[in-house]
This record gives structure tokens, C-alpha cells and sequence, in this order.
């Protein structure tokens, strides 16, 4: 795959906002299954906060490519006041992402000389192999350690960084004010990269199950079950679990519904400008245009010097920021490291599962961004996924390489809807279907075939655009997230209406991981999405701040899905 494939959703949330500059007051000590828990206690919103709250055991040493272990229990009471390690991951590897938003939210050049100097210096915290914590934002205890009502919803959240970056202690994922509308807030860290994504020959011989790979999948499968068997001595309610992620936690949301070990363990989910379902990796065979996981796990090796005959001890003496040094260094062996399916830990392909009906239905609230591909099309410039080399202008030329993938009706809608045989609109209209392509027609099919499983289904789409005349970004990927979270950066330009859009987006999602309905007192009707219909949170160019649409982009949608289900074919009688 190209190289955007891997690094498309490596966008980080900006996180200009330093949570907890002020040292806040401890709890007293909570008890848990692990042991004896101090935290934070968060007197101006009631909202406790415990970090680093280890899920499983570090998977350092003869762990290191495993599943997880079991958790470590405390003899001594302990100090959940700081974040645990972030797992490993190419250091500023992200940073022309960040650069990008940035420069595209139009702000004069002092003020973005300001802000990117304020995140060149912001701490980046440490990397590390053992870095298998969570942290938990709770309303329902006090700072006396004791639970103050009846038991909560759980919100868990998976971050998004392409399943190489990221970390869950990210300054726009720390904020009170989903915790303060109800619910237990918890989000994790997962393996990245190489160290949760790469199989191998050598690994797969060595593992009692005979697969190797997935480790990243297997650690969120970890954290929820650390929940389920935790999150009550936090206020929270193990029966009503909520999955939710941005980008490649969107990702993760999908493939969590895909494997059957995480039934039982959510009971909703929330997927933000991200889904699995184009992802055709198997373990150990080429996919449609995707190396197995084999193949990356050997080449991997190959660079490193050691023999295709290696052993899974050889593999575990490599250093760990030799790797990471590695992979940095040639991003098209990072191309591998995603889950694969494997017949264990994945059965099927996840877009051949959610087609089949063979995944864990669930109530569902998915959606995406109006300009996803704003941050990344100018890196590689093609419209579609599914072609390499794609001609940049010449209508027959272009008819000529879509035609076999997508057939002759929809390859002629894409051309009219799109205009990109023209020239001077190829950047434009070529950066939108790439957007609609990856992420649009895949939260769409997700949202669809949820709701053919009996489950109540609703999708969005989110188009609010930076303040400023002067920006070029849209409504970006990961544009949302701080809506969610009520965590916009003033230094960026918050607007009343900015407020107004984050209030309605944060009631939707806390009632919905309430009871699998979005809907509320004094909210705008979401109604699901039986007959295309979209909930469009924008309130741009005097539009109103929500508004529901019956089949937004749908003749674009329609014609690229076609792609979709021609790759899903090909891929459906592989052999793991």
C-alpha cells in the first residue's frame, strides 16, 4: 500500500492545553481488586482522576510479542497521580501532521509562530515497552474515596496515530466534561507498530495457538477486561460499556466487533472518521493490495540484519529503539503492522464480517469528517485507495483505470460527481474522494449493516470549519475530537457557536452510551439511519449548527462502495 495508507490517520490531537499544571489534591486511597488506589480529586468539577492504572503485565522481555498478561496487583497502596509510560513509537514522527493543522487554521503569523513554539516545547513523555496503563476520569466518587451514587456508564476510549502513534494520555482526550454529564471516563493505551502489529513466521511457530500479530487488538480486549472486572470500585457500571475511538480507534472499534474473544465485554459503540473494513491483511498470504503479516514481519528482519531463519529469540534480544529506528527509517515496512486476520483472534477480514453479518451488534454511532483528506493528499496524490499511478487528468484515461474496479456506471458517476479529469480542480476534488472513499463509505457500510443486525444505528457527519476566512483545512481529520471532549484550544479560535456545537455533540454521545439512543431532553431529533439519514453538525455560512440530511453524499458514497465490495470479494476465500 502507499505510504499515506499507514501514516493517514497518524494525525495526533494537538493538545496545546497542558491538563494538571496545578498539582490537585490526592483522594484517599479507593479499593480495587488490584489493591489500595490513591488519585486525584478535581474539587471545581467533583471529577476524580487516577493515572497509569496498569491493565496488564509489561510485555517486556520473553513478553514481547505475546498476548497480555495478567494484570500486577498492589500489596502497597498505590499512587495513581502520574501517566504511565507511552507505548513505543517513532519520536516526532507525527509532527508535520501537527504542523499541517497548524498552518491550515488561517491564524496570523505570530500567533502560529507562538502555538507551533508552544508544542515544539510541550513534554512528549515517555517512551517505553512497558506501557500497558489506563486512566480513569470518574464523577462518582468523592474525595473520600467512596462511590456517591448508583453506578455509571463506562465510556472507553481508543486512540487513533494509524495503530503506530498515539497514546491515550493526549491533552484533548483529559478533560471533565464528559465525566461531568455522567459517565466514567476511560482511555487507554495499546501496542503500536511493530511491537503490536508485527507477525512473523518464527512468532507464530513459537505461540501455543499457532498465529502471531494482533497483539495491540489483544491489549484493548485487555483493558476491557480490566474494566469489567475493575471499574466498579470506580463508580462505573460493567453492564453498560461503551467502546468509542477516533481514526485508527475507529479502527479499533470495528475490529473489536469483529472479534469474538470481546463479546460480552461492550455494549456500544462509537466510531469517529475511522473503520477497519478496508483492511484485507491475512497472516500469512498477500491480500488485495496488502503484504501479509508475515511478509512485513520478515522484512522487518531482513533490515535488522537477521536471517529469515531467525527464532523468536533472536527476535526478542533486538533492541527496542534499534526497531523503532528501523521502522522510522522505511515507512513502507510500517505498512504491515495492522491486524490481520488470522482465524483466531480475527476469523474473517473485518469488512468481510460486518458484510456477512458476523460480528458483535451492538447499538452504533458512527460518522466522519467533511475534508478528511485535507491533511495528507498533498503527500500522495491519489483519489482512491485502490490505485496506484492514477492518471491526473484525461477522462478516458481515468474511465480506463477505474472501470475494472468499480464498473462502468459508478466509474462514470465518481468522474461527473468528483470533476477530476480537470486539471486545475484535480487537488480539490481529488483530496474530498479519497476522504469520502476511506472514511465516508466505510462508517456508512458499518452504520448500515449494524442496523440490518436489529441495532439501532445512527451516523453523522461533522463539517464545522476553523473561525478564520484565512484557513485551509475544512472540517479536518480529527476536527471533532475536541468537541467531544470539551477540550478546544482558545490559542485556535473558540467561537460561541464553536461552545453550542461541543454541548450538543457531548449530550448525543453520553446519552447514547446511556442507553444506545443519542437522543434527549432539549436536543435536535437524531433519528437513525434506516433511511440515509445523517445527523450534519456544522452551523458554517449561516447553515444551522445541526441539521438532518436524507442521503448525504450518497450518489459519491454509492459509486465508491462499489470499490469496497469488489476488494471484499477478492479477499473472501483467502486462507488466513
Amino acid at each position: 500500500m502507499r505510504k499515506f495508507i499507514t501514516l493517514i490517520l497518524a494525525t495526533t490531537a494537538l493538545g496545546l492545553t497542558a491538563c494538571g499544571d496545578e498539582p490537585l489534591p490526592p483522594t484517599n486511597a479507593v479499593e480495587t481488586p488490584q489493591g489500595k488506589v490513591i488519585g486525584e480529586w478535581n474539587e471545581d468539577t467533583g471529577v476524580a482522576n487516577f493515572m497509569g492504572l496498569p491493565f496488564a503485565a509489561p510485555p517486556v522481555g520473553d513478553l514481547r510479542w505475546r498476548p497480555p498478561a495478567s494484570a500486577p496487583t498492589f500489596s502497597e497502596t498505590y499512587s495513581a497521580t502520574a501517566f504511565g509510560n507511552r507505548c513505543m513509537q517513532p519520536i516526532g514522527g507525527e509532527n508535520s501532521f501537527i504542523n499541517r493543522i497548524i498552518e491550515g487554521q488561517g491564524l496570523n503569523g505570530v500567533k502560529e509562530t507562538l502555538v507551533k513554539g508552544v508544542v515544539a516545547s510541550m513534554p512528549a513523555g515517555e517512551f517505553s515497552e512497558d506501557c500497558l496503563y489506563l486512566n480513569v476520569r470518574t464523577p462518582n466518587l468523592g474525595q473520600d474515596g467512596m462511590m456517591d451514587g448508583e453506578k455509571l456508564p463506562v465510556m472507553v476510549w481508543i486512540h487513533g496515530g494509524g495503530h503506530s502513534f498515539g497514546s491515550g494520555d493526549q491533552g484533548f482526550y483529559q478533560g471533565d466534561a464528559l465525566p461531568q454529564k455522567g459517565v466514567v471516563l476511560v482511555t487507554i493505551n495499546y501496542r503500536l507498530g511493530a511491537f503490536g502489529y508485527m507477525a512473523h513466521p518464527a512468532l507464530t511457530a513459537d505461540d501455543p495457538r499457532g498465529v502471531s500479530g494482533n497483539y495491540g487488538l489483544l491489549d484493548q480486549i485487555a483493558a476491557l477486561n480490566w474494566v469489567k472486572s475493575n471499574i466498579e470500585s470506580y463508580g462505573g457500571d460493567a453492564g453498560n460499556v461503551t467502546i468509542f475511538g477516533e481514526s485508527a480507534g475507529g479502527w479499533s472499534v470495528t475490529e473489536l466487533m469483529s472479534a469474538p474473544m470481546a463479546k460480552g465485554l461492550f455494549h456500544r459503540a462509537i466510531g469517529q472518521s475511522g473503520a477497519s473494513t478496508y483492511h484485507l491483511g491475512s497472516l500469512d498470504d498477500n491480500g488485495t493490495m496488502w503484504p501479509s503479516g508475515h511478509a512485513g514481519g520478515l522484512e522487518l528482519a531482513k533490515s535488522m540484519g537477521l536471517p529469515e531463519t531467525a527464532s523468536a529469540t533472536d527476535l526478542r534480544a533486538l533492541s527496542a529503539t534499534d526497531i523503532m529506528e528501523t521502522v522510522g527509517a522505511n515507512i513502507e515496512i510500517g505498512e504491515a503492522f495492522h491486524t490481520v486476520r488470522d482465524g483466531v483472534v480475527l476469523p474473517k477480514n473485518i469488512g468481510v464480517a460486518f458484510r456477512d453479518g458476523d460480528f458483535i451488534a451492538v447499538p452504533t454511532l458512527f460518522g466522519y469528517n467533511g475534508d478528511e483528506g485535507t491533511l495528507f493528499f498533498g503527500d500522495d496524490p491519489e483519489p482512491t485507495v485502490w490505485l496506484e499511478g492514477f492518471p491526473r487528468e484525461g477522462k478516458a484515461a481515468q474511465m480506463t483505470a477505474l472501470e475494472p474496479i468499480f464498473g462502468s456506471n459508478a466509474a462514470q458517476t465518481l468522474l461527473s460527481e468528483y470533476k477530476i479529469s480537470d486539471a486545475e480542480t484535480f487537488m480539490e476534488q481529488g483530496t474530498q474522494m479519497l476522504g469520502d472513499e476511506i472514511f465516508g463509505v466505510n462508517v456508512r457500510f458499518v452504520t448500515r449493516q449494524s442496523a440490518k443486525a436489529g441495532q439501532p444505528s445512527y451516523i453523522y457527519a461533522f463539517t464545522r470549519i476553523p473561525p478564520s476566512e484565512k484557513q485551509t483545512i475544512g472540517a479536518y481529520h480529527g476536527a471533532e475530537i475536541p468537541f467531544v471532549f470539551g477540550t478546544g484550544e482558545e490559542a485556535l479560535g473558540i467561537s460561541e457557536e464553536d461552545m453550542q456545537i461541543s454541548e450538543l455533540m457531548q449530550n448525543y454521545w453520553v446519552n447514547f452510551a446511556r442507553t444506545g439512543n443519542p437522543n434527549g431532553e432539549g436536543l435536535p431529533n437524531w433519528p437513525q439511519h434506516n433511511s440515509e439519514n445523517w445527523m450534519v453538525f456544522g452551523g458554517n455560512n449561516e447553515r444551522p449548527l445541526t441539521a438532518v440530511e436524507t442521503g448525504f453524499r450518497k450518489a459519491k458514497l454509492d459509486a465508491l462502495e462499489n470499490g469496497l465490495m469488489y476488494h471484499l470479494d477478492l479477499v473472501d476465500t483467502d486462507a488466513p
